[in-house]
């Protein structure tokens, strides 16, 4: 067993040493380690197995130095024999080194000198050849500078263009050029904003010239309606020669300031048309665009140059606060408006893209809203119709100026119809001012014509026309007064007036028939009829007066079917037209009569009134005067006076004039009513406490007068004695208290056949109680004789018994 052992220590001692032997001395540590990990003192077995092979070694090394020495010797000897012959071949080289370095050093001074001319060479080779790469960058560069300097920045920046593409990326390594790269952005930024700037002052130009170039517009679109006018009227006769024109170098209207043609002033035939190129200087946009372009920043400028129109845009559109008040100030926002968008459509097709048609069109809404809207503002300012028309003229004019340039104005020409309201409005305005001086002016009577020619004058100012008048031999007088064919003349006046709107707007004869007719019906109904109204209730026209309004209406009704023919040969449309408009003025003259004829009703009774309050009665007389009242004689004179005025209202065949002899009659007639009715309400007045039958007495005699006016027939017409009844009740009343026939009264009361059928017994009573009141003061006065007293005591039982069965009546019918 232990011998066993003592192999295997022996075998792993072996392994170890050879493991030693073979690696490297950095790497022993772990196999040293396992020598004293495995066996107690066995490190010392090892170390003596080590010590062993130590001395193995060296045995060996001693032999091989001993074999080897022998040579090592006779090495050294050789050695030694050439370090003589070394030392004196270092000799001869040294001197041999010495005599070259004498002989070459002339040659190498001219070989010095060779090179460094050829370095020369080489280097001024090289110069030349960088300094011909470098010339054209500073020419490019010095160009750039002269081009900057004379402002033309659009080859400035191709001149940029081609330094950074072509010139100094050959040069680039070059500090100056590095400079000059460096240069170049900051050189395109000063060319935008110069450029910028020459567009700022041009938006400022422009603004500035808009107003000129839009009258040059419209004045050369005028000329254009002028010639076309002329146009239709030679091809009309016969003689036309289609004319050379030129329409801002195109031949169409797109992108013109309009045709010039002949006008007749004494300007040239043959002088130039003036377009936006001759009044605006375009090259700072197209420049601007240009560079922007290049730039490759092209939206900033279209949108800085857009958003800038569209303020200026606005700026145009605000009108100043007094245009209203001048036709210049219509003209001078107009002629803004039209130079802003002949500028925008000249831009619009000069350059590509930066307006758009659609661009063009928004701002044109836009602008269309708030023309319209201050228009129709400041035209309802206007009170002047000559100022509106010439406002009329001017829209037709910018509408058909900018419709030339492709824009949509079909809306301005519907403005054109409210302003026509506002036209007419005005029209019959200044009209209602006019008729009024004439209603003025006027004396209110027949109108008299001494000869012939005055005659012919009154006639060919108004369509008169009667046979028997005609008849008479001169001086002989019309019937109706000189406001007649001043009315007549002024609603023609009107018809023109209203007619020089309708011109120009493109209209059918039709549509401008019926505008006529309209404006017409409304100078007649609303105009004319208020005058007419307002006149009739003046406090100043009396019944005289209104006789003869009434006599004039008719004549100006009878002369409506003349204005009717007169609208017709202006228009040449047919009456007969389906939807031809009809003039009212017959209803208003219709109207104005039946107002003056209810004014002569009022005033007449009113004027009964005034005679009335002059009555003086003396309610308590004991026998009445035996004469009529001098206050009713007085009345009953002015009435026949009166009524022998409306001999003059015309009576003949005419249907309208025919019913004037009615107004005779209901005038007559309502005088008596009147009469009748304030003579009632005099003898049953609350204030008046007591009658004698004296005062009855005298009032029959009154009543009586009143009847005998009423059968006299004051006013021819009336059947029988119509007129008489307006008395019929007082009449009754009367002959009840004359007669005292109480009995009959009561009995027959309620029947048809009643004599007293018109006495109420409200009324009967009334005036029984101040009847029966005057006979108690009375009774009591006279009272000398006793029958006396017996009889008014008979008298007064019978009133009581009256008045209680008349009281029983009245409750009655209340009942």
């Amino acid at each position: 067993m232990a011998e066993n052992e003592t192999l295997e220590c022996i075998t792993e001692h072996e392994r170890i040493l050879q493991e030693i032997e073979s690696t490297d001395t950095a790497c022993v540590g772990p196999t040293l380690r396992s020598i004293y990990d495995d066996q107690p003192n066995a490190h010392k077995r090892f170390m003596e197995k080590l010590d062993a092979r130590i001395r193995n070694h060296d045995r060996e090394i001693e032999k091989m130095c001993n074999f080897h020495h022998q040579g090592f010797v006779d090495a050294i000897t050789e050695l030694l024999k050439v370090r003589a012959d070394a030392e004196k071949l270092m000799g001869q080289v040294t001197d041999t080194n010495r005599r070259l370095q004498e002989a070459g050093r002339e040659v190498t001074a001219q070989t010095e000198e060779v090179i460094r001319c050829r370095i020369q060479q080489r280097n001024m080779a090289t110069t030349v050849e960088k300094l011909q790469l470098c010339i054209p960058v500073l020419e490019m560069y010095s160009k750039l500078k002269e081009q900057l300097e004379s402002k033309r920045y659009y080859a400035a920046l191709k001149t940029m263009e081609q330094l950074e593409k072509v010139y100094i990326p050959r040069v680039s390594h070059y500090r100056f050029c590095q400079i000059m790269a460096e240069n170049l952005p900051r050189l395109r930024e000063e060319i935008k904003e110069i450029s910028m700037s020459d567009l700022k002052d041009f938006l400022e130009s422009i603004r500035k010239h808009s107003d000129k170039v839009g009258e040059t517009a419209m004045r050369q679109a005028q000329q254009h309606r002028t010639f076309n006018s002329a146009v239709a009227k030679q091809a009309s006769t016969g003689h036309y020669t289609k004319p050379m024109y030129s329409l801002n170098g195109r031949t169409h209207t797109h992108n013109g300031l309009m045709i010039e043609e002949d006008s007749g002033e004494e300007e040239e035939a043959d002088e130039e048309v003036l377009t936006a190129q001759d009044l605006v200087d375009f090259s700072p946009v197209y420049r601007c665009l240009h560079i922007y372009t290049v730039l490759g920043d092209r939206e900033t400028f279209e949108n800085y140059y857009r958003k800038q129109r569209k303020k200026q845009a606005r700026l145009v559109l605000q009108p100043q606060a007094n245009m209203h008040e001048t036709v210049e100030g219509y003209r001078r926002y107009f002629n803004q408006i039209v130079g802003f968008f002949v500028v925008e459509d000249h831009i619009l097709h000069a350059t590509q893209g930066l307006v758009t048609r659609a661009f063009t069109d928004e701002l044109w809404n836009m602008a269309l809203s708030k023309i319209i809207a201050v228009l129709r503002t400041h035209s309802s300012y206007c009170e002047d119709p000559d100022l509106v028309l010439e406002l009329k003229n001017l829209i037709v004019i910018f509408a058909d100026t900018l419709q030339g340039y492709g824009f949509p104005v079909n809306r301005l020409f519907d403005l054109l119809f409210e302003v026509r309201d506002q036209y007419n409005e005005t029209l019959l305005k200044k009209w209602a001012l006019v008729f009024r001086e004439i209603f003025e002016l006027d004396n209110y009577s027949p109108i008299p014509v001494e000869t012939e020619e005055e005659y012919k004058h009154v006639v060919s100012r108004f369509p008169f026309h009667d046979t028997e008048i005609e008849k008479q031999d001169f001086p002989k007088k019309l019937p109706m007064s000189q406001s007649v064919p001043q009315i007549y003349t002024q609603v023609k006046e009107f018809i023109y007036a209203s007619l020089k709107f309708s011109e120009s707007l493109h209209r059918s004869s039709t549509e401008i028939d019926d505008m006529l007719r309209k404006s017409t019906n409304l100078l007649l109904t609303r105009t004319l009829s208020s005058c007419l109204q307002n006149l009739i209730k003046k406090p100043h026209i009396g019944l005289t007066e209104l006789v003869q309004i009434i006599i004039n209406t008719t004549h100006l009704e009878q002369a409506c079917r003349y204005l009717e023919e007169f609208i017709t040969n202006i228009t040449n449309v047919s009456p007969e037209t389906v939807h031809t408009t009809r003039l009212y003025g017959l209803s208003t003259f219709k109207d104005a009569r039946h107002a003056a004829e209810g004014e002569i009703y009022t005033k007449l009774n009113q004027k009964i009134d005034e005679f009335i309050q002059l009555a003086d009665y003396e309610w308590g007389m004991a026998e009445s005067d035996g004469r009529a009242s001098g206050y009713l004689m007085d009345l009953i004179n002015f009435l026949r006076s009166t009524f022998q005025v409306f001999t003059h209202l015309p009576n003949n065949n005419n249907d309208h004039a025919s019913m004037s002899g009615k107004v005779a009659q209901t005038a007559c007639m309502s005088a008596c009513k009147h009469l009748s009715t304030s003579l009632m309400q005099m003898l049953l007045d609350t204030e008046l406490k007591q009658i004698s039958m004296g005062a009855i007495q005298q009032f029959n005699l009154d009543v009586i007068q009143c009847e005998l006016f009423a059968s006299s027939e004051p006013v021819p017409g009336f059947q029988g004695d119509t007129l008489q009844l307006a008395f019929i009740d007082l009449r009754q009343l009367l002959d009840l208290f004359m007669v005292w026939d109480w009995s009959t009264y009561l009995a027959d009361y309620g029947q048809p056949t009643s004599k007293y059928l018109r006495v109420n017994p409200a009324t009967a009573l009334a005036l029984l109680e101040k009847v029966y009141r005057g006979m108690k003061d009375t009774s009591k006065k006279n009272n000398i004789f006793s029958q006396f007293r017996k009889n008014d005591r008979d008298k007064q039982k019978l009133i009581e018994t009256v008045v209680k069965q008349l009281r029983s009546l009245v409750n009655g019918m209340s009942s």
